[in-house]
């Protein structure tokens, strides 16, 4: 899907799904939609997106300059989320529906393109009479649709990587009842134990527990846990795959930053001499990609790993669906590109400003400092995201050459605009 030339899309910011954790987990799935703004970077004219947070004025009109496209050319569509529901029940309740009939009808060949493929994005499609990408005509198979909630399970993972031979941290899978059980069992193995809720995402419910800490109560936030070895890890590593008709291939892989089990930041590419640990990564992709594809699943998806102090890697968990990288990915990429370099690397990090700024204060500090995107240079920082909510902690992205570069422009960020910085990467 990132083409210049291709048929209008429907960008479908679903982040209230069911897919990578239960609808009842409405916090977290509220802090995930913050990210919505951020699909404008996958527009084109004629695209629309339909997103449960609104997008400010200077906001669409940064990233259409960056992208060099009319705001008009765009189309945007805000549905307020519907607690414990999903982005369909959004468009339901906000009388969205007819709305998007209507563009549908007025733009032959538009199809659907959702960050993940989940149970009410296929209804909803059906509705709309519209196509998912890349499916097409043909639709999602059902069992594409089962997978896919399938391998966004923790205990699911493990079964299935283990068949194609991934290495895994050692542990269990079990129910809530035997929860104390299992983690009792594996803590006279190992000093500390990492416990999952079985459909979770971004630290969602994991805990991390000593011998000397309580264990969650039977069935407690879930009927079903993985519990593992809480590994020593070095680094947190991930590569992001493609499913195709014609086989999986790689897209990318990086290093990832995480704090208590959540996302923070990431460094791509790897560096030269982790070169041998991205081919296994593409190699353990490969496997799980043929086995998607076995079961009519086309698309992204990816795998995280950590690094352990014993020089191994291990895998911890696959994520199918669009992640948290790779609509930033496609931005570095779209803009590198227009400004002649092909291979970009890019960094992405948090920054928390001393005082609460508005989007268009933000970027003139950022272009005041000279650190801001030019086409010109091939380099700089882009604010990837709308203002945050408290207007101090911001997402960021640093686009260059090389990782040397990027890293270099990260420093230089902090020191104009203050050292109060997140998940630096690398």
């Amino acid at each position: 899907m990132e083409q210049q030339h291709r048929d209008p899309l429907i960008l479908y910011a679903n982040f209230h799904s069911d897919l990578a954790v239960d609808l009842a987990a409405r916090d977290v799935l509220e802090r995930w939609a913050e990210q919505a703004p951020r699909k404008i970077w996958l527009m084109r004219p004629g695209d629309v997106l339909v997103t449960p947070v609104p997008l400010s004025a200077a906001f669409q009109a940064y990233a259409c300059d960056l992208l060099g496209m009319a705001p008009e050319s765009l189309t945007l569509l805000h549905v307020p989320p519907v607690p414990g529901g999903t982005l369909a029940d959004a468009v339901h309740r906000a009388g969205a529906t007819d709305t998007l009939r209507e563009l549908v009808v007025a733009r032959p060949g538009i199809q659907l393109l959702p960050l993940a493929l989940d149970r009410s994005t296929v209804d909803l499609a059906a509705r709309l009479a519209v196509p998912i990408a890349p499916y097409g005509p043909r639709g999602a198979p059902r069992a594409a649709l089962e997978v896919a909630y399938l391998l966004n399970t923790k205990g699911a993972f493990r079964c299935t990587a283990a068949r194609l031979g991934m290495p895994l941290p050692p542990g269990r899978v079990c129910g809530g009842e035997d929860l104390p059980a299992t983690v009792g069992a594996l803590l006279a193995e190992h000093d500390r134990v990492v416990l999952k809720p079985d459909r979770s995402a971004g630290g969602h419910g994991l805990a991390v527990l000593s011998d000397t800490d309580p264990v969650p109560s039977p069935g407690e936030r879930a009927t079903v846990w993985v519990v593992e070895q809480c590994m020593d890890a070095i680094r947190s590593l991930s590569v992001q795959m493609e499913a195709t008709p014609d086989g999986p291939r790689p897209v990318f892989s990086g290093e990832m930053r995480t704090s208590g089990g959540r996302y923070t930041g990431y460094l791509s590419p790897l560096a030269a001499a982790d070169r041998f640990r991205a081919v296994e990564l593409e190699r353990w992709g490969g496997a799980l990609g043929r086995y998607l594809s076995g079961h009519g699943y086309t698309g992204p998806y990816g795998i995280d790993a950590v690094l352990a102090a014993n020089g191994r890697l291990y895998a911890i968990e696959a994520n199918v669906r669009r992640t948290a990288t790779t609509t930033p990915r496609v931005m570095a990429v779209r803009l590198a590109r227009a400004a002649g370099l092909d291979r970009p690397a890019w960094l992405l990090a948090q920054h928390e400003s001393r005082f609460a700024l508005g989007f268009a204060e933000a970027l003139r500090l950022l272009r005041d400092a000279g650190l801001a995107w030019s086409r010109e240079s091939g380099a700089g920082v882009v604010l990837y995201e709308d203002a945050p909510a408290d207007g101090r902690t911001w997402r960021y992205a640093v686009i260059g050459t090389d990782r040397r570069q990027v890293k270099r422009l990260r420093r230089a960020l902090m020191d104009a605009w203050g050292t109060t910085a997140r998940a630096e990467a690398g």
